[in-house]
């Protein structure tokens, strides 16, 4: 007999369910779990054998789980045009349109795409500085201009390769670049729709054209439980119609509330996730389809585990594992981990690789 005392053993092991174990372990972590505490404190031992045993074993514990995406090229986003004139040209839906390149024509001349975050709210000539000079700075330098500092000044330099751009575009060399000439997207796009025709007069407000990601990404939509698996440039899996799968990450995300429907009662939190693949050809030739996505929210690499059914709760709060030598128990307190596939990770005085444990029937 080991420990200084006697203890109740439970009657039965917890059930702790964490949204990484799958439902048929859960099933039979209720299956065998009781549920009740008792007893005096962690450590006195036992005269009873547990009906069945486990080993502690060390292992990487990974929490994931899989969701269906729908395969297309996400969101769209409206181009208000910024500019009063006539629209004399539009690249045609499906286009891919790049950095530099022209994004529609008002009276015959370009509105460029840039790339960047910050939208167009002013015009930028010499003595203009902010994060917009920068911005703009670095696209100018990308496209092959120079002479000037990359940074927050827009300086007579910068003014002097804009006359060389503007040039190249076919505008008049002003060395400014005015209100709506330019817009911002994060990187190339790709055309979805025309929101009015070539000939129609515009202005300021009007709604130009829609584009999206100028290449394929799958959507999913997780439920806001399972928002700890929305981490952004995760690492995810991506399952292709043949079975294959294809290493991507996630690219963003959004908090999405849907309406009710129907019968329900209340409006719907979603957490809409967008993956992208590493290589974007291993979605060639594939149209929208439903692909299945592997997230992973945590991993634990080299730490000692043991059946979540293996857990007792102890009656002065927390867990406890019942350790089990020859004829002899003892109970001890455990500090749980991460929970995943059906294991828990757990430290505590005598638990040790290939500790035998007790278990439920």
């Amino acid at each position: 007999m080991s420990g200084v005392g006697e203890r109740r053993r439970l009657a039965g092991r917890v059930m702790v369910v964490s949204a990484a174990v799958a439902a048929a372990g859960a099933a039979a972590v209720a299956a065998n779990g009781i549920g009740f505490g008792g007893g005096d404190s962690a450590g006195k031992g036992t005269t009873g054998l547990p009906p069945a045993t486990a080993q502690v074993t060390r292992q990487t514990l990974v929490d994931t789980k899989s969701a269906s995406g729908e395969l297309g090229y996400g969101n769209t986003t409206k181009v208000p045009g910024r500019l009063a004139g006539t629209l004399t040209g539009l690249p045609a839906t499906g286009a891919t349109v790049s950095r530099g390149k022209a994004l529609y024509r008002v009276d015959n001349a370009p509105v460029v795409l840039l790339y960047g975050g910050l939208p167009v709210y002013r015009a930028l000539s010499p003595g203009t500085d902010g994060a917009d000079v920068k911005q703009f700075e670095q696209n100018l330098r990308a496209l092959g201009y120079d002479g000037f500092t990359v940074d927050d000044e827009y300086t007579s330099s910068t003014a002097t390769a804009v006359k060389q751009w503007q040039e190249d575009l076919g505008l008049k060399e002003t060395g400014t670049v005015e209100l709506g000439r330019v817009f911002y997207a994060p990187t190339a796009v790709r055309v979805d729709s025309h929101q009015v025709a070539k000939g129609d007069p515009i202005g300021p407000g009007t709604a130009v054209l829609t584009y999206t990601r100028s290449s394929k990404v799958v959507t999913v939509e997780l439920t806001f439980d399972d928002r700890r698996l929305a981490k952004s440039k995760a690492a995810v899996t991506v399952e292709l119609p043949d079975g294959k799968t294809v290493p991507g990450k996630i690219a963003g995300t959004a908090i999405v509330i849907k309406p009710a429907e129907g019968s329900e009662e209340e409006d719907t939190t979603i957490i809409e996730v967008t993956v992208t693949v590493n290589d974007p050809k291993t979605l060639a030739g594939l149209d929208q389809a439903a692909l299945d996505v592997a997230f992973t929210a945590s991993e634990r690499k080299d730490v000692l585990t043991v059946p979540v059914a293996a857990l007792l709760a102890l009656s002065e709060g927390g867990y406890g594992v019942e350790l089990v030598k020859g004829d002899s128990t003892s109970t001890v307190a455990v500090k749980t981990g991460l929970f995943a596939g059906g294991r828990v990770e757990v430290s505590g005085e005598g638990v040790t690789e290939g500790a035998t444990v007790g278990m439920p029937a």
